[in-house]
C-alpha cells in the first residue's frame, strides 16, 4: 500500500472514531445538536486528582489552568519548549533509488530510540534507506540552520503496529561528521493516565509537509480521551504525522497521526468553503478538519508489554523506553549531558609499539604506472615546515602521512590512501584525542585551542577513510591525533564535503575503488588570531585522485569556507558552501605542487586555451555529488 495510502486510511479511522463518538455524545444529550466539542469522555474517568500528580509543585497557576481560570504560564514554559523541541526530528523517507519520497516527523524517547507513525516508516526495508534529521529550523535571527542527519538502525530495534500506528525504531549514536545523538536528548515518556484533561490546552511540535521546524500554541484544546485516542483541535498539516503532543509541562501525552475531516449529516467530506469534497478531483489543502488525534502514550507502552513477551525487540524497546523512568516524577525532558571539566576532551597516549604500525601514504597506491609523491612545499614554506624529534618531517600513521606547520601548529597537509573495497564501519567510542610523541608538543595545537568554545577538532583525514586491512580499528585510532584536527566552527555541516569521496568511491567512473585524498586548510596572514597565539584558517581545501576505467589518471579539487562562522564566533550566513576548483587554485592558495599530469584535471581541461589566471579563477558550486565534474 503506498504512503498516500496509509494515511488515508488512518485519516478513515479517526473520522469514524470522532463521528461515533459524536453520535454516541447525542444520544446522552438529545438537547444538543452535532458540534465540534465533545462534553466529556465516555469512558475512563480521569479525576482532576489525578491530573495533580503530574503538575510542578512550584506551579501556583496549574490548577487555574487545568479549570479553564487562566491562560498564563510561567517564563520558564518557553525555554522548556526550546529544550523540548530538541528531539524532535524531521525524517527524510527514501527511496529505493536514494531520492527523497516523503517526509514525516520522528522524536527521540530512550537511548537511540526514536518514535513515529507506522504509515510514515511501516517496514524497516523503509527505514533502513531513511533518516532521521535534526536541526531543521530557523535560529533567533530567522537564518536556517545547519540540520544534522542520523542514519535509521531497523536491525537493533524495529517495532511498529498498523492499527495504532506508531513505530519505534533504533538511531545511530551518531553522524559520519561526529556528531552524538546525545546532543539532543529525550523526550521522557510516562505510562500512568491522566496526564491530560478534557479542555487542557496541548502543543504540538512537528515538521508540516516536510519543512521547517514549527510549533502550534493557539486553538489547541483536548475535547475527548477515550480508548487509544485522544482528539484536540490544534492545527497541523501534511508531514506532521508523528509529532509529540504535550502538555503545558512539556510531558508527551500523545503521538499525533491523523487530522479528522469534517462531515456533513450524510457522511460527506466538505472543504473549506462548505461544499463537499471531490475525491481525485479537489486538492487535498481545501479539506476542513473538524479536529486532529493522536494516540495515548499510555497506550503504547500497553502494546508494547503485551508483545515483549514473544517479540525481543518489543522487549528492547520497552527496556529503552524505562531506561530513564517512566513514572509521574521526573523531568519531561531529558537534557543532553552538561559537559564538566577535564570530561569535554579525554586525552590519550598510545604505546610506542603503536606507531610501529604506520606505513604511511604510498605513493603508488594507485598502481606503479600512477605514482603520485607527497606534494611538495615551494621554497619559501620550506624553513616552516615541524622537524619531528629524530630530525625528519614526515608523520606516518596507518595508510596516511601529515606534514605539520610548525608556526601555525596545524598540518600544511595529510595524505591519505582509500580502499573502498575494504573499508570496515568500525564503532565510534567515546573520543580520546592524542599528542604525537614523535612532534614536540610546541607544534601540535591541543586542549587549549578547542575549549569553552565553538570549535570543534575537525578532522582532515577523516575518522572511516583509513580503516581498511587487518589494522582497520587502529587506523581509525591515529585519526585522533591532533595532528589530524584543524579548528573547524561547530555548526560546520560536513555532509556535502564527505559525499565527494563516498561519490568517487561508490558510483564514479573510478576502476578500482580506490583513491587518494590529500587535505588541508589555507593559511593566509590575514587570518583571524585568536587567544593571541593562534591564527584560525578560514578556508579548507581537498583533492581526490583516482584512476578511472579508461586507465588514466583523475583528480578534482574543492575549496570550502568557513570565513562567515568565525568572525564574532557566530553563524549568520545561510549555508556552509562548497566549490570544485581547478587543482592549480589550490596549488596557488597553498603554496603545495601535486605533480599532476595535466591532463588529469577536469576543471583545467575545460578551461582549456585560457590564461593561467583565468584557469584558476574557473570555479564550480558543488550542492550536491551530481554537480561533481570528473
Amino acid at each position: 500500500m503506498l504512503e498516500n495510502d496509509r494515511k488515508e486510511e488512518q485519516q478513515r479511522k479517526a473520522s469514524e472514531r470522532y463521528y461515533n463518538r459524536q453520535k454516541a455524545a447525542e444520544v446522552e444529550r438529545p438537547d444538543k445538536k452535532l458540534r465540534r466539542e465533545i462534553i466529556r469522555p465516555l469512558t475512563e474517568a480521569q479525576p482532576i486528582e489525578r491530573r495533580l500528580i503530574f503538575l510542578e509543585p512550584g506551579d501556583g497557576l496549574a490548577l487555574k489552568r487545568i479549570m479553564g481560570k487562566s491562560d498564563l504560564v510561567g517564563i520558564s514554559y518557553l525555554e522548556l519548549g526550546l529544550l523540548a523541541a530538541r528531539p524532535v526530528c524531521r525524517i527524510r523517507i527514501m527511496s529505493p533509488f536514494g531520492r527523497p519520497e516523503g517526509y514525516g516527523t520522528g522524536f527521540l524517547v530512550g537511548p537511540n530510540l526514536m518514535l513515529t507513525n507506522n504509515h510514515v516508516l511501516y517496514t524497516a526495508e523503509l527505514a533502513r534507506k531513511s533518516f532521521a534529521e535534526f536541526e531543521f529550523e530557523q535560529d533567533i535571527n530567522g537564518q536556517q540552520k545547519t540540520s544534522k542527519s542520523f542514519d535509521l538502525r531497523p536491525d537493533e530495534v524495529f517495532v511498529t503496529d498498523p492499527d495504532m500506528d506508531f513505530t519505534l525504531v533504533s538511531v545511530a549514536p551518531v553522524t559520519t561528521e561526529g556528531i552524538r545523538l546525545t546532543n539532543y536528548g529525550l523526550l521522557r515518556l510516562v505510562e500512568d493516565t491522566g496526564k491530560v484533561l478534557n479542555g487542557e490546552y496541548v502543543s504540538i511540535i512537528q515538521h508540516p509537509e516536510g519543512g521547517l521546524k514549527q510549533c502550534c500554541l493557539r486553538e489547541n484544546e483536548v475535547v475527548d480521551i477515550f480508548d487509544n485516542w485522544l482528539h484536540y483541535m490544534t492545527d497541523t498539516q501534511p508531514g506532521a504525522s508523528g509529532s509529540p503532543v504535550f502538555n503545558d509541562q512539556w510531558l508527551v501525552v500523545g503521538l499525533h497521526h491523523s487530522g479528522v475531516p469534517m462531515k456533513d449529516a450524510q457522511g460527506n467530506i466538505l472543504k473549506t468553503d462548505g461544499q463537499l469534497y471531490r475525491e481525485n478531483i479537489d486538492d487535498s489543502s481545501t479539506i476542513a478538519w473538524v479536529a486532529n488525534e493522536g494516540i495515548r502514550i499510555s497506550r503504547i507502552f500497553q502494546a508494547l508489554e503485551s508483545r515483549s513477551k514473544n517479540e525481543p525487540m518489543a522487549a528492547e524497546a520497552l527496556r529503552r523506553l524505562r531506561s530513564h523512568g517512566t513514572g509521574p516524577i521526573g523531568p519531561a525532558i531529558i537534557t543532553a549531558p552538561e559537559p564538566t571539566p577535564g570530561a569535554a576532551m579525554e586525552l590519550g597516549e598510545l604505546p610506542k609499539e603503536h606507531y610501529h604500525l604506520a606505513d604511511g601514504y604510498n605513493p603508488d597506491f594507485l598502481g606503479s604506472l600512477h605514482h603520485l609523491p607527497l606534494p611538495r612545499l615551494a621554497d619559501n614554506l620550506q624553513s616552516k615546515i615541524a622537524k619531528l624529534k629524530d630530525g625528519g618531517e614526515i608523520l606516518t600513521y596507518l595508510h596516511f602521512s601529515i606534514v605539520m606547520n610548525a608556526d601555525r601548529k596545524l598540518a600544511f597537509y595529510t595524505a591519505a590512501n582509500i580502499n573502498g573495497k575494504e573499508l570496515e564501519k568500525i564503532k565510534r567510542d567515546r573520543d580520546k584525542w592524542y599528542f604525537d610523541p614523535r612532534l614536540d608538543q610546541k607544534y601540535q595545537a591541543g586542549p587549549k585551542l578547542y575549549e569553552g568554545n565553538p570549535l570543534d577538532r575537525g578532522h582532515l583525514v577523516r575518522r572511516l577513510d583509513p580503516c581498511w586491512g587487518p589494522n582497520a580499528k587502529e587506523a581509525g585510532e591515529d585519526t585522533f591525533h591532533f595532528t589530524n584536527c584543524s579548528p573547524q566552527h561547530e555548526r560546520l555541516n560536513q555532509h556535502d564535503w564527505l559525499e565527494v569521496e563516498d561519490y568517487i568511491l561508490k558510483t564514479a567512473d573510478n576502476a578500482n575503488v580506490q583513491i587518494s585524498v590529500f587535505t588541508g586548510p589555507v593559511f593566509r596572514e590575514d587570518d583571524m588570531i585568536y587567544r593571541d597565539e593562534y591564527l584560525l584558517p578560514a578556508d579548507f581545501w581537498k583533492v581526490v585522485t583516482f584512476v578511472n576505467k579508461n586507465g588514466k589518471l583523475n583528480a578534482t579539487a574543492y575549496l570550502r569556507t568557513q570565513k562567515n562562522y568565525l568572525e564574532s564566533m557566530e553563524f549568520f550566513d545561510d549555508e556552509f558552501k562548497t566549490w570544485q576548483v581547478p587543482v592549480t587554485q589550490v596549488e596557488a592558495l597553498t603554496g603545495l605542487s601535486f605533480s599532476l599530469p595535466t591532463d588529469a584535471d577536469p576543471m583545467a581541461r575545460a578551461a582549456t586555451g585560457k590564461s593561467l589566471k583565468s584557469q584558476r579563477s574557473n570555479i564550480r558550486r558543488i550542492r550536491s555529488a551530481a554537480d561533481i565534474m570528473l
